[in-house]
């Protein structure tokens, strides 16, 4: 069985989008959500922990068989889907209503927390892994689509369904996170759920092909676990920084800009004494200068 973590760390994840959405808001049409002052584009966490868990449940088996589940999912009520969806109670009676059970066998309760309303009490639990929301490093253009379903208004019509959305032409959005190993004493995150959490932050994102999704990749993620104790040096995704020569509006691409960490390098450098180890997985087509003494992850 593996060992809980012990060590505190920190996350960085970049990842960009072309010509998709990549968190809509529901009030707003579903449009991209962008912050009017900045004209940034941002994505909350909840969609980041959502891309985590479709990751454990479709690619590594948390499917309910056995010992490896989703607590957090949209699940019919058994026997009768006209009954609706499940309510969190309902869900809890599926471990029946045994929190233990739950932890054990749930891993996006272990990583983010939730809380746990079984049949005679509830249960709160700060999650180890806490994501800021994510932001784009640039400004962002949106753009309004309209096109013609292939299906008919109503039936004898022949004017067919209209429909629209609303994509980015380009945003490239960094993520900045925390483990905290004293919630994971509680909650019981191993060293085997860090490693699959990388991996479903990667890969996950990768395996967006849904029809809104579709057209999103990993950049890079960095890891800073750190020796001393309850330590962390704080907003690394503040610390990095698009360079280009063109109008941020008119970014593209990987090729249309590069990846200055120079302010990042300078605070690991001034922290290296809390430092333990820093970890990394990049693309290929980053233009991003990596340091010598950071250890490939190789997702």
């Amino acid at each position: 069985m593996s060992e809980i973590i012990k060590n505190r760390s920190e996350l960085l994840f970049c990842y960009d989008v072309t010509d998709a959405n990549p968190n809509g808001d529901p009030l707003d049409e579903n449009k991209p959500r962008i912050d009017e002052e900045t004209g940034t584009n941002f994505v909350t966490d909840v969609r980041l922990k959502r891309t985590i868990r479709d990751y454990f449940i479709e690619y590594k088996g948390y499917d309910g068989k056995g010992d490896k589940d989703v607590f957090v999912q949209e699940k019919f009520i058994a026997g009768d889907e006209n009954k609706g969806i499940q309510d969190g109670k309902t869900r809890a009676s599926d471990f029946s209503n045994n929190k233990d059970d739950i932890l054990k066998k749930c891993i996006d309760i272990r990583l983010f927390g939730g809380v746990l309303p079984l049949e005679k009490d509830s249960f709160t639990y700060t999650g180890p892994v806490q994501f800021k929301m994510g932001r784009s490093l640039h400004k962002v253009e949106m753009k309004h689509i309209q096109g013609t379903g292939a299906f008919a208004s109503k039936p004898g019509a022949k004017q067919r369904t209209f429909r629209e959305e609303y994509v980015l032409f380009y945003s490239f959005i960094a993520f900045h996170g925390i483990i905290n190993q004293n919630a994971a004493k509680h909650t019981g995150m191993t060293i085997e759920d860090e490693a699959l959490l990388l991996e479903a932050m990667w890969h996950g994102t990768k395996n967006l092909i849904s029809r809104s999704k579709f057209g999103q990749q990993p950049r890079l993620l960095v890891q800073i676990i750190y020796k001393t104790p309850n330590y962390f040096i704080g907003d690394l995704d503040k610390k990095i920084k698009i360079v280009s020569a063109m109008n941020e509006l008119k970014i593209r691409g990987l090729n249309d800009f590069s990846l200055d960490t120079s302010i990042l390098a300078m605070a690991i450098e001034n922290n290296r004494q809390h430092i333990l180890e820093i970890r990394y997985q990049k693309d290929p087509g980053l233009q991003i200068t990596v340091p010598s003494d950071w250890r490939a992850l190789n997702l």
